[in-house]
């Protein structure tokens, strides 16, 4: 089972790799960390996911970052919801 955080109000500054290793440093194994950013622009929209090591326990992840600082921003960190598709009504 995949476990996947959300993870809010990153600093603009941060990369993928920064996520990674703060998520690291607080003692979680990553599988991927990635900081979503403009297509077009390729500016960071200031949120990211992080997708768990198989064992990692989600909710455990969650209590341990949720409100942690990064750069002097205190972050939100709850469990990633599955993407919504965009289907047309008929």
């Amino acid at each position: 089972m995949v476990s996947k955080l959300f993870v809010g109000n990153l600093p603009h500054s941060t990369t993928d790799r920064a996520l990674n290793d703060f998520v690291t440093a607080a003692g979680f194994r990553v599988s991927t960390a990635i900081v979503i950013c403009d297509k077009m622009t390729g500016a960071p929209w200031g949120f990211g996911f992080v997708e768990l090591a198989e064992g990692e326990d989600i909710q455990r992840a969650i209590a341990g970052l949720n409100g942690q600082a990064l750069e002097g921003r205190a972050l939100t960190v709850n469990e990633a919801k599955p993407q919504r598709t965009n289907s047309a009504r008929p």
